[in-house]
């Protein structure tokens, strides 16, 4: 009896390891999901624009600042973990370290290039690749946007240039070759089908700053060229969807463009995604109601794109703290409606059976556009708790 009584312990014993080893594999299986956030590296000195940062901590000084533009307006944003300094390797440590903790298993960095050089870089090369040790995936989107007093809260006019986002050809084959060799080679640069991801922001601006469509069509061949010269299969482009995504360009010989699906399969793009809803929705009222409005139009990208549209998912809305005025803003935002619509983004991607299984986040840490994972002082780790109850850990 007492032998019977050991074996079905032991028997009890295995069933309950097989169990925890099965509820595992179903952890492993949720990590096959890429859940990408974008990555704003604004917080950290950047000596160029210290005319607008004079406290040399990047944006931080803004969110320090900013106050409520009404009653009830939740503002100023502040972060639980302290201003952290991003391009410090230890800052950046802990923001990896958490972001895989909590499912976060991609950044996608907001990168720039103005009057012929780099911008905003050290967040990426002196944070980032010097914390990761290849524990992260990563990869660019090329902000060619203009930067305007948009950056500036002292200046009441939002229209003026300080920095223009165009390129021409020689500054583009520039940025191609540094694209390449500093952040394509890194065994963390994120790929699909082994062709590392380059996302463009504004296509508008990059056919207009190259000359024409047929220009820029040329200048990315090149760039998918010396992308196969160094080693990889090819180069996925992929593109924001929004308005600087034209819906028609003209001097194309032969080709009668008249759609955003003919522009991009033009110039040989293979994804898109959204930055955040606000290219989507009127940002301002209620979170829920901007979140429905936003994504019902997901059917409607998958039937109108060619190529695979992953889906975005936003935290919130407010950048009052850019500005001397009260802008519009979403309230009523929370960690369990977020979770709602984490929910509906992976069972987009199931049931599209979109592959690789990507899902873009609106954002890390855009603090001064109030949509952001990093916990503060409101909710904590609440957002990040919603990934992961989605998603699971990526650690």
């Amino acid at each position: 009896m007492k032998h019977f009584s050991q074996i079905f312990i032991l028997f009890t014993a295995i069933v309950f390891l097989s169990s925890c080893s099965e509820n595992k594999k179903q952890n492993v299986k949720e990590s096959d999901y890429t859940i990408a956030a974008f990555y704003w590296p604004a917080y950290h000195y950047e000596p160029r624009s210290e005319f607008l940062f004079p406290e040399k901590t990047g944006e931080w000084e803004i969110i320090r600042n900013a106050v409520p533009k009404e009653e009830r307006h939740q503002q100023p944003k502040v972060p639980l973990w302290g201003y952290l300094d991003e391009a410090n390797p230890k800052d950046m440590d802990l923001k990896i370290s958490t972001a895989l903790e909590y499912g976060v298993n991609t950044f996608i960095f907001d990168w720039y290039w103005f009057e012929k050089a780099p911008f905003l870089e050290s967040c990426i090369n002196d944070g980032f690749l010097k914390a990761n040790n290849d524990r992260m995936n990563f990869y660019l989107m090329w902000a060619n946007h203009d930067a305007t007093t948009y950056w500036d809260v002292n200046n009441p006019r939002v229209d003026s240039v300080y920095w223009d986002g165009e390129v021409d050809r020689e500054q583009f084959d520039i940025i191609v070759d540094r694209v390449i060799s500093n952040y394509f080679k890194e065994p963390s640069y994120f790929k699909i089908d082994g062709e590392p991801v380059f996302c463009i922001y504004e296509l508008n601006t990059l056919i207009n700053g190259l000359g024409g469509p047929e220009k820029t069509k040329e200048a990315l061949d090149y760039f998918r060229q010396k992308t196969v010269e160094a080693g990889f299969p090819g180069l996925h482009l992929q593109s924001i969807l929004w308005e600087a995504l034209p819906s028609t360009i003209e001097g194309v010989p032969g080709d009668p463009i008249k759609s955003q699906d003919d522009v991009l399969s033009y110039f040989g793009f293979k994804s898109l995604t959204n930055y955040c809803w606000a290219h989507l929705q009127n940002p301002d009222g209620d979170y829920e109601v901007w979140g429905d409005a936003s994504t019902d139009m997901w059917g409607g990208f998958r039937d109108q794109f060619s190529m695979t549209y992953y889906p975005n998912i936003t935290v919130s809305w407010d950048a009052n703290p850019r500005f001397p005025f009260k802008a519009g803003y979403i309230n009523n935002s929370t960690p369990q409606k977020f979770e709602k619509y984490l929910i509906k983004a992976r069972n987009y991607v199931d049931e599209n059976a979109i592959k690789p299984k990507i899902i873009t986040i609106n954002a890390w840490n855009e603090w001064s556009e109030g949509s952001y994972l990093e916990p503060d002082i409101t909710w904590g780790y609440g957002y990040l708790e919603a990934v992961r109850n989605v998603f699971g850990s990526a650690n």
